[in-house]
């Protein structure tokens, strides 16, 4: 694992697109059993080389109910993006994630993480490749169905400070997900240490396989919300 990372850390694919250059962002452990998919680093994660140190990394703990000691314990909690640097300005925010970064490296790293117990797939990218055609139309489709992602996967909105309209919009995502997010999480992160599973390695692009004979049972959970937007 050291190996890989330092490989990962030291990657210059996409050199010449990124603007403030390459520093790829990644935490990961062979023990970790909770696994965090975003999109990419912002300017300020660039800056400082931590992932999700922002507003956004903060909300993210509020949601999850862990504090950064927690959060930044790579034997418990991996960090993985969908693109490893930051990707520059746009119109309208950051540009989208690198594509090369999960071509390269998703498969090389989530090979070496086999305990990995939740998944939390956070935005559009996150959720498209890891959940393929079982992600609905949208973010808030897919977010509201996460029960039918369960165990593996829970999909998340960006916890961005941008999206203040979409979490004022949508109360059901704090009083329906949040609770089972925070559940999911203190199972993941603090139950007994299960056997290493031997045939459950996690990949990207793999529909949720609910009652995977290796997962720990899962407490019961609200049904999937049905959205009416479109």
């Amino acid at each position: 694992m050291d190996a890989l990372l330092a490989e990962i850390r030291a990657c210059r694919v996409c050199e010449a697109h990124l603007p403030l250059g390459p520093r790829p962002v990644v935490q990961a452990s062979a023990s970790a059993r909770l696994l965090i998919v975003g999109q990419a680093p912002s300017m300020t994660v660039h800056r400082t080389g931590v992932p999700w140190d922002d507003k956004s990394g903060e909300q993210l703990r509020r949601w999850l109910g862990i504090d950064r000691d927690v959060f930044y314990d790579a034997t418990r909690i991996a960090i993985m993006p969908m693109g490893y640097c930051y990707p520059g300005r746009g119109a309208s925010g950051d540009l989208p994630p690198r594509k090369e970064c999960a071509e390269l490296w998703h498969e090389r790293l989530l090979a070496q993480m086999s305990r990995i117990e939740l998944t939390l797939l956070i935005g559009q990218y996150a959720q498209r490749h890891f959940l393929g055609k079982t992600a609905r139309g949208s973010v808030t489709e897919t977010v509201e169905a996460f029960a039918d992602y369960a165990p593996r996967f829970v999909p998340l909105p960006h916890p961005s400070p941008r999206n203040t309209g979409w979490f004022k919009h949508h109360p059901w995502f704090e009083s329906d997900v949040l609770p089972v997010l925070r559940e999911r999480v203190r199972e993941a992160l603090f139950s007994p240490t299960p056997s290493p599973p031997a045939t459950r390695a996690l990949t990207s692009r793999a529909a949720p396989q609910a009652g995977a004979a290796a997962s720990p049972p899962a407490p019961a959970r609200p049904a999937a919300r049905r959205s009416t937007t479109r």
